[in-house]
């Protein structure tokens, strides 16, 4: 009989642990990723949004959020007996965008969830990964209500280079989320590869 993750007689698996950045704009499902898929209780900066914060918090579109994550959203999924990612949930507001250079700091790859309704709001992480050279994903939120637009098109407006991959999720599904996640695993394990290759080639 097999017991915890190890055969008897063969050692434990020590597993590879990679760090993965959810990114995108105030509202758009971070924070509801992270906890959907993480098999820990998920770590949580919240706070309450307030009329302080009125003038330079846009809420527009997203009416019914009350609170908003200021520094930053953990979580953790075992992919694999052998592959474990550490997610962190990035704050989408732009006065909390200095902590993005701390979270991206050894990242992998990074998901930048994106909202139909509100394309523009994920161009900042967008740019962000591409001029530090971050290989992510995009992932369409698939909000109840939102317009929903051929992949494509969704591509066109967001000016994304062909290499760059694009899918349709649901931030509160585990296993659109997982499906996400070895997506951006995938996709930075071939970047890399390419990298290489174009150094020593």
């Amino acid at each position: 009989m097999i017991f915890g993750r190890s055969e008897r007689g063969k050692p434990p698996v020590e597993p590879v642990t990679l760090k993965i950045l959810v990114a995108g704009g105030f509202g758009v499902g971070k924070t509801t990723l992270v906890g959907a898929v993480s098999e820990i209780r998920p770590l949580r900066t919240e706070e309450l949004l307030t009329e302080a914060g009125r003038p330079v918090d846009d809420t527009s579109g997203v009416e019914g959020k009350h609170t908003t994550t200021v520094a930053m959203d953990f979580g953790r999924i075992t992919l694999r007996e052998d592959l474990v990612l550490y997610l962190f949930g990035t704050p989408g507001q732009e006065r909390f965008w200095f902590m993005w250079d701390e979270l991206s700091e050894g990242a992998l790859g990074a998901v930048v969830l994106a909202d139909t309704r509100r394309l523009e709001d994920c161009f900042a992480a967008v740019d962000y990964f591409e001029r530090r050279s971050i290989p992510f994903l995009v992932g369409v939120n698939c909000f109840e209500g939102a317009p929903r637009y051929p992949i494509e098109d969704v591509r066109q407006a967001l000016d994304l280079d062909e290499g760059v991959p694009l899918m349709m999720c649901d931030a509160r599904d585990r296993e659109s989320v997982k499906e996400a996640l070895i997506g951006v695993v995938q996709h930075a394990m071939a970047y890399a590869a390419d990298r290489r290759e174009a150094v020593t080639g």
